[in-house]
């Protein structure tokens, strides 16, 4: 009755866990981090609805009296997350919208409105959209068009639709310049750090069930679930550094923000080869897991899990010293508290390099005891992969001091 209910419990958070994940991408995991998640949209909202109102205002000047809301639509458009897509948008949009008025004015003056005529101004609208290569903003060219057709002054229409399209283009392209972006270093550092306590609360997981009893079918699944989740963090965070990497172009907060992307690119490739490790490690515990109603003890010895029990849990403390580093490191973290991270998780590493090398010498016949061998040596080879990853000697530091004080 009990081992039934543990795997109820491990299924059920296993399914609260996806859940949680499909309603809230990255999803806190304290209250305390929820402002931290919330501002970055927050920030974005308010930029949007200001941007459109200052160009909806400049528009109503320049043109008083004509009800014509392109400005402000072109200003939402336009300003993106970053300078550079601001600007790449701004591009893009003046563009499709010049292409088409100017396809739309010309078959209108030679030609007038009819069903062919629309139908030459779509094709020919989208043709150039596709040779002038707008991207997603191609629909905007014919749109433009048509909407310029739809007059009885076309010529006056053209006029007004482009001027707007000017105003908001610039407002957009100004209003990121001016007002930029901040470099959401802290939150890509958060997701790497979530990625490494991700990994240890894994770990720790598979540690209890270990030092118990030999896990059950349904509880490997529900930690090859837990993994999957983790890709996902992984994915979510090497989003998080590319938006620093793109964050950082064009703008002017980047002369005084720290260089910190390539550290944390490489800390997170680290994680993700120890992430492949956990996986290839689930996989032979899921071939020697016990069937239901089989003997436990015949995969799993009392003395083997207690000693992968014990490495496991080592292996999780090691990753989380590695995450609480990382997060002291690249987040402006005192430099005192990042020697002692330094040192604490060097020493975790070694305990567990010791631990090993006890696991090593446990006894297990290879040609009576085949697949104790075989999870004891994947164990071996996932946890060794794992320490290597987190071999503090070589993760590229943003101090030149540290180098110095880590080679002495």
């Amino acid at each position: 009755m009990a081992e039934r209910l543990e795997r109820v419990r491990a299924r059920a958070r296993s399914t609260a866990r996806r859940v949680l994940w499909w309603a809230w991408p990255s999803y806190p995991t304290s209250w305390a981090a929820v402002p931290g998640r919330l501002r970055p949209p927050v920030t974005q909202i308010v930029r949007l609805t200001v941007a459109a109102v200052v160009a909806y205002v400049i528009a109503d000047t320049v043109s008083p009296g004509i009800l014509d809301l392109t400005a402000p639509l072109t200003a939402l458009l336009v300003v993106q997350a970053t300078t550079v897509g601001t600007l790449q948008m701004g591009l893009v949009r003046v563009g499709a919208v010049l292409t088409g008025v100017l396809v739309a004015v010309g078959i209108s003056t030679w030609i007038g409105l009819s069903w062919w005529s629309l139908a030459a101004v779509i094709a020919t609208s989208l043709g150039l959209a596709k040779l002038f290569r707008l991207g997603d903003q191609s629909l905007e060219a014919p749109i433009s068009a048509m909407l310029i057709l739809a007059v009885s002054a076309p010529g006056l229409a053209a006029e007004v639709r482009v001027v707007n399209t000017l105003i908001g283009t610039v407002v957009g392209i100004a209003f990121s310049l001016l007002v930029p972006v901040s470099i959401p270093s802290a939150r890509a550092t958060g997701a790497v750090r979530q990625v490494a306590r991700s990994q240890a609360a894994l770990l720790d997981e598979m540690a209890l069930s270990l030092t118990d009893r030999a896990p059950h079918p349904e509880e490997v699944a529900a930690w090859s679930a837990w993994t999957e989740d983790i890709g996902r963090d992984v994915d979510a965070a090497a989003a998080a550094v590319r938006t620093v990497e793109e964050s950082r172009r064009l703008n002017p907060r980047a002369l005084a923000a720290d260089v910190v992307h390539p550290g944390l690119r490489d800390a997170l490739d680290r994680l993700e080869r120890c992430l492949a490790a956990e996986r290839a490690l689930l996989v032979v515990i899921g071939r020697e897991a016990p069937a239901p109603g089989g003997d436990a003890d015949q995969s799993f010895s009392p003395e083997l899990r207690r000693a992968f029990a014990v490495v496991l849990d080592d292996v999780a403390d090691a990753l989380r010293g590695f995450g609480e580093l990382v997060s002291a490191e690249f987040g402006r973290g005192p430099v005192d508290r990042v020697d002692d991270l330094v040192s604490r998780t060097l020493d975790l590493v070694r305990e567990t390099r010791a631990r090993l090398t006890e696991l090593v010498l446990l006894d297990v016949d290879p040609r009576q005891q085949t697949g104790l061998w075989m999870l004891q040596g994947s164990v071996l080879s996932a946890v060794e992969e794992v320490l290597r990853q987190l071999d503090l000697e070589h993760i590229e530091r943003r101090s030149a001091a540290w180098l110095q004080r880590l080679q002495g």
